[in-house]
């Protein structure tokens, strides 16, 4: 039996203006019972999932973008510094991701990371979480 539901994640998430609330956001859904989620770039469905790997999905949150197949990281990496000092919203920020080849990221909130990955599902760049 899932401990929350996608009603409580979306409550919580309607409170991130920026990347810079996130940090407040992921506190907020691990005391829900969420262990780690993935998000994914073309189309916005999120998949929250607890410690028995149970999960709940989003669905399509926005019309699909376009994953580039070349990947910048460079780039990339900028655009997520600026995201996270909160100068961009989150639809810029997906624009960014897939311009940049970024597919996607999973969360984990036990070990406190971000890792995003492109579209061989290939790890390009973890990054601890401040909590």
């Amino acid at each position: 039996m899932m401990k929350f539901t996608i009603e409580e994640i979306k409550a919580e998430h309607k409170k991130v203006k920026s990347g810079a609330d996130f940090p407040h956001y992921i506190k907020a859904i691990k005391n829900l019972g969420v262990s780690h989620y993935t998000a994914y770039v073309d189309d916005g469905n999120t998949e929250y999932s607890d410690s028995h790997n149970q999960s709940v999905h989003t669905g399509a949150k926005y019309e699909k973008l376009i994953v580039s197949e070349k990947m910048n990281l460079e780039n990339f990496k900028t655009r997520l510094k600026l995201h996270q000092q909160g100068g961009t919203d989150y639809m810029t920020f997906c624009k960014d991701c897939a311009e940049n080849g970024i597919e996607g990221w999973v969360i984990n909130l036990g070990a406190m990371t971000c890792t995003y990955f492109d579209k061989d599902r290939k790890e390009v760049l973890v990054e601890q979480i401040p909590d």
